[in-house]
């Protein structure tokens, strides 16, 4: 079984609204087809509500109506932005929260605002998160403006800082600023490398992950599928040492795209470079756990 723990979908269509790359999100038909193609059983569709990152808005209420249309299929997730209601440290989302809880959204999820990890409103938020039970995904930006996702400097200080106030918060982690961090010397030239190449020198990632449990890895997109196929054999012992903190995931953006960590786990299953109890959690069993799915 292989449950896709980040993707991305929309009820909606314009030939002059598309992505940066010319693209649009699938629509949940498509989506199923694709999820066919690659033989993924179930899948967790992101919302999108941050200003940055948007060429259109995806509702929560969007994605429950999605998941709807495939209810064995599709699994919501909510989302906040820590500018909603008030705009400062104030705001209180608890009621929201149970109101998406109540719709059968599993997770917060996918947070792209552009403000620091330690912004009293990204706090704020966080804390509503923690007390609601739910788990979060991040994608996290290199810098305030001219990207997106929650900022953090090299070397993931800010990030280190909330894993330690919030330990009831599962972060689920992601994004080439995320996922550069598994290796030492991320910056070259003054600039943050997106996908580091070569051989891996343990980094931040890993550091991070050993001191704080409630750091999870989400392999999604380009980002997790070049920290693990980078340098194949850290990536192996990576697998295997995080076994039970790593999520399986492809981050279906695209109408169409290509899915490299699908070959990826293929070929890590049929060469055996990884353990059976390694895989079946990576792929499912640990997104079945976190989510609460109830699958046997």
């Amino acid at each position: 079984m292989f449950i896709d723990i980040h993707v991305h979908a929309s009820p909606r269509r314009h030939p002059e609204i598309t992505r940066a790359n010319g693209s649009h999100y699938p629509d949940a038909e498509t989506l199923i087809q694709m999820m066919d193609n690659a033989h993924i059983d179930k899948a967790c569709i992101m919302a999108g509500v941050s200003p940055e990152c948007r060429y259109t808005v995806v509702t929560v209420e969007d994605v429950v109506g999605l998941c709807a249309q495939y209810p064995d299929r599709l699994i919501p997730f909510c989302n906040l932005d820590p500018r909603y209601l008030t705009n400062d440290a104030s705001a209180d989302f608890s009621n929201l929260l149970g109101a998406f809880k109540d719709m059968g959204c599993k997770g917060v999820g996918e947070c792209t605002f552009n403000l620091p990890f330690d912004d009293p409103r990204c706090l704020n938020l966080f804390e509503a998160v923690e007390d609601a039970g739910l788990p979060l995904t991040f994608h996290i930006g290199p810098e305030i403006g001219g990207c997106y996702g929650i900022f953090d400097d090299p070397g993931l200080p800010r990030l280190e800082n909330v894993l330690k106030t919030f330990p009831g918060l599962m972060f689920l982690g992601h994004s080439q600023a995320f996922w550069a961090e598994i290796g030492a010397n991320v910056v070259e030239d003054g600039r943050r490398l997106p996908y580091p190449k070569g051989p891996v020198e343990p980094g931040r990632v890993v550091e991070l992950m050993r001191a704080y449990p409630n750091l999870l890895g989400d392999l999604s997109a380009g980002s997790g599928y070049n920290a693990i196929s980078r340098d194949p054999e850290f990536g192996c012992a990576f697998l295997e040492e995080f076994q039970d903190r790593l999520f399986w995931g492809t981050d279906i953006a695209n109408d169409p795209q290509d899915l490299p960590i699908v070959a990826w786990f293929d070929k890590l299953k049929t060469e055996r470079l990884i353990s059976e109890d390694a895989f079946e959690k990576i792929t499912w069993k640990n997104a079945n756990r976190l989510l609460g799915l109830g699958l046997a």
